[in-house]
Formats: structure tokens, sequence, C-alpha cells
């Protein structure tokens, strides 16, 4: 009983033991395996890496033989290139000393132009003093006598040349510019119904005459303190006739009459509020006219304020002549002239459109109507070229653009169309006198008539005194002085006339 767990202990024991040994054995085993595995790896990686080592030397050796081979290519080229550069430097150092050669030629000759030339201007100067000496004359004395004798023997000739050239400068210049002026007229047609200073007010009942006059005339008092008119109430039947030199105060008139006919009451408190509303009436129907007017010439862009200044020139005339009418008209001809000789047709046409837009300026404001057109629309903004279109006009201010001449051309055609304007009997008899005194003012003029109601002027010289040459300087140096002078419309003739009758009898 005692040795049996001793047995067990032995067995236990042993088993322990073998179990050891048993592990180590299997150990020792893998580890001899995983050791040779490790030499094959390490074997195979040192063969790899002289397999690569080798190719790593193959390729440096190609590389470098790549290399000798492009530097020696190189090489050879950049030889072929020295020798180039050599032959061109060669080259250009004898064309350099052509060159030089060539300068010191040109300077010699140089030199022996400038002794020639100073010897020819010795020589020259010896004979003209020579010449001087002999002919008693210095060299100017000389070319004006020389000049005086050739224009003696070649005067008439002269005379003639230039009347030639001058008649057919003026005949084209006159073909062209009537032929662009009358295609613009024509294309544009409006009609010419000059403003006079009265209007006719047509009352629907006579028995609204005794209305008007209120008792003791207090009604027809009060409606010409307010609005500024006379009130004619005559035999005329069925009409009143409101006369003012104003047509926007005859307008206000006209429109508060109507207010107050149609009202019924007819009386001071009311004429007034009638007057007010025929005021206020007319100021909103101003800025309608105003953009009507812009719309028809084509112009969009005009500030409201310049609208209603253009509004209110449909109220305002010049010898009878509707300003707006007139300024319409000249927009339209401007477009097309300008378009006939390519200048800018907005310009010309802005220009002429606001070119009186000083005149809707009441008479509270001083200066003149040109002044105060330019003021106004520097106010507002319109532009620099639009400005300086209308602002020459009247030759206030110089030309200084096409548009400029276009302008003041197509006012004085709008001005001048038959019927436009009124003129009274006395301007038009004191601008015929001032024609003939300005003519009879030049030395030699025996006679001077104004005929053709003015656009011609036909002066009588004494032959005498006045050659055919001297004839046609007179009559430009008239010309001129009724450019300077004088204001009027269009454009005046001058025919000079040299007459020479030669008498005799036979007995």
């Amino acid at each position: 009983m005692i040795y049996q767990p001793l047995v067990v202990v032995g067995f236990v024991l042993l088993g322990i033991a073998a179990g050891y040994f048993i592990r180590y054995f299997i150990a020792v085993r893998k580890f001899t395996s995983l050791e040779a595995k490790l030499k094959e790896e390490i074997r195979q990686s040192k063969d790899k890496a002289q397999d690569l080592i080798l190719e790593a030397k193959n390729k440096a050796v190609s590389l470098l033989d790549e290399a000798r081979e492009e530097s020696k290519e190189r090489k050879i080229s950049l030889n072929h290139l020295e020798e180039r550069l050599i032959k061109r430097e060669t080259a250009l150092d004898e064309k350099e000393g052509d060159i030089r050669k060539e300068i010191e030629a040109v300077s010699a000759k140089k030199q022996s132009l400038e002794e020639s030339t100073a010897e020819i201007e010795k020589t020259r100067k010896e004979l003209e003093s020579t010449l001087s000496n002999i002919a008693k004359l210095t060299p100017e004395e000389a070319k004006k006598e020389l000049f005086h004798e050739i224009e003696e023997q070649n005067k008439e000739d002269l005379a003639r040349t230039i009347s030639a050239f001058a008649k057919k400068r003026d005949e084209e210049l006159e073909k062209k510019g009537i032929e662009i002026i009358t295609t613009a007229l024509q294309r544009y047609s409006r009609s010419h119904v000059a403003d006079i200073t009265t209007s006719v007010f047509t009352l629907p009942s006579e028995d609204l005459k005794g209305k008007i006059i209120g008792r003791e005339g207090r009604n027809i008092r009060t409606l010409e303190r307010l609005t500024g008119v006379e009130f004619i109430i005559d035999e005329t039947p069925e009409a009143i006739i409101l006369s003012s030199f104003d047509p926007l105060r005859r307008e206000i008139a006209q429109l508060a009459l109507k207010k107050l006919i149609k009202d019924g009451r007819i009386q001071p408190a009311k004429i007034e509020e009638k007057v007010e509303e025929a005021k206020t009436e007319i100021g909103k129907r101003m800025h309608e006219i105003g953009e009507e007017a812009a719309h028809e010439v084509g112009i969009f862009d005009l500030p409201d304020e310049i609208i209603q200044l253009l509004g209110r020139l449909n109220f305002r005339t010049s010898f009878g002549q509707n300003m707006l009418t007139h300024s319409i008209e000249m927009a339209h001809i401007a477009g097309m002239i300008a378009s006939e000789l390519g200048a800018n047709v907005e310009v010309a046409k802005k220009g002429a459109l606001l070119h009186d837009i000083g005149k809707a300026i009441d008479h509270e404001v001083s200066g003149t109507h040109v002044e105060l057109g330019r003021k106004i629309l520097k106010k507002y903004g319109v532009k620099e070229e639009v400005i300086k279109a209308m602002e020459s006009h009247h030759e206030e201010y110089p030309f200084s653009t096409p548009e400029s001449f276009i302008v003041a051309a197509t006012d004085v055609m709008s001005a001048a169309r038959p019927g436009a304007r009124r003129g009274t009997l006395e301007n038009y008899i004191k601008r015929l006198e001032d024609l003939e005194k300005i003519a009879s003012s030049f030395p030699g003029v025996k006679q001077a008539y104004a005929v053709s109601a003015g656009r011609e002027l036909r002066v009588f010289v004494v032959p005498e005194k006045i050659d055919d040459f001297r004839a046609l300087q007179l009559a430009r140096d008239i010309a001129t002085k009724i450019e300077s002078e004088l204001k009027y419309p269009g454009e005046i003739k001058v025919n000079v006339i040299r007459e020479i009758r030669a008498v005799e009898y036979a007995k």
C-alpha cells in the first residue's frame, strides 16, 4: 500500500520527463527546419542582389556610352558653329571696311559740295551786287518791280482767270449745296402759318358778352388783370378778340374762358379759380407737347426739365414764327443734311431742336437766349458736343464742330422759308438802305441798288477808277463788310457792274 503512491508519483515524473524530451525534440526539429528555410531565403536574396548589381552595371555602362556619344556629337556641332561664326565675323569685318571706305568717300563728296555751294553763293551775291549797281535796285525792289510789270501786262488775263476759277468753284459748291439743301427741304414738308398777336374766341351765345363784361366791367377787368390779355368785345357777332404779344397768355385766357362758360358762373372769385386751373393744365400740356416734339424727331433721352421748356417754346414766337415748329423743322432738316455730309446725326438733331431753348425763359432772367440756353443745357447734363452745335447759330461763339455749321445753316433755311416769318415794312426798308449805304461807302462806287427783296446788291462803279481786277476785289470787300455789319437771313449776292460806253458822232 505504501508503494502504490510512490509508483504513481514515479509514473507521473516519468511522464513529465518523457513529455519534456518529446517537446524538446520537436522544438529542435522545428528550429532546424526554420534555420534551413532562412538559409535558403538568404541564398536567394544574395542571388537576386547579384543579378540587380549586374543589371545596374550594364545600365551604367550603357548610359556612359550614350553620354560619350552625345558629347561627341555636341562637340562636333559646336565646332561647326564656331567655324560659321568665324566666317561671319570675317565677312562683317570686310563689310565694315567697305562701309568705312564709302563713308570716307561720301564725306569727301560732301565737303566738295559744300565748297562748291559756298563758291556758287559767293558768285550769286557778286552777281546780285553787280545787277543792283547796274539797275540801281535792291533784289526786293527788283522782284516787286518784276511782279508789278507782269501784273500790268497780264491784268486782264489774270482777272478773267481768277473770275473763271471763282465762278467755277462757286458754281460747283452752290450746285452741291443746293442739291443737299433742296433735297432736305423737299423731304420735310410742313405748313408755315405765322402766329399773330390776336386770337378770336367764339362764343356759343351773344348774351354771354354781358356776363363776361360783368357789372360795371368788373369781370372783364379781373380777366385782363389775371391773364395779362386784353379782351376786345366789339360788334363782331358771337366772338371776342384776345390780344397779347404772348401766345402763352392768350392760350391761358382762352382755356379759362372755356372753363367759365362751361361752369356758367362768371364772377371774380370763379374767374380767379378758373385762371389758376388753366395755368396748371397748360403746364401739364406743355410737358406733353415737349415729349411729342422730342419723339417726333427721334430723341428720347432728354431730361424732364428740358422737355418742359421745349413744350413752352410752343407758346413763343419770333417774327410771328412758332418757335417749337421752327425747332422741329430744323431738327429734321439738320438730321438729313448731317446724314448726307457724314456728320453726327444725333448731335445735329439735338443741337437744332434745342438751339432756341433759352427763349423759353421768362424776361426776369437776364442774358441772351444763346447764353441762357448754354447754361440750361449744362445745368441738366446735356453733352458738350450738343452745346457746341447749338451755341454758334447766331455766331456769338466760333464754329467748332461740323454740326455747329449745320445747325446755323438750318436756322437760316427755316427762318427764310416763304411764309415762315413776318417782317415789318420799316425793318425791310431799313435793311435795303443799309445795304446801299455800305456799298456806297467804298471809293469808286457810282450807284448802288438793293433788289430782289434785298437778296441782291447791284453796284455800279466808275470805270476810270475801278478796273476789272479791282472790281473782283471790290465785290469781295463789300460782301465781307455786309457779313460783319448786318444780320440777314439767307445770302446776299453782290454784283459789281463796270461798264464802258464809247460814243462818237458822225457829222
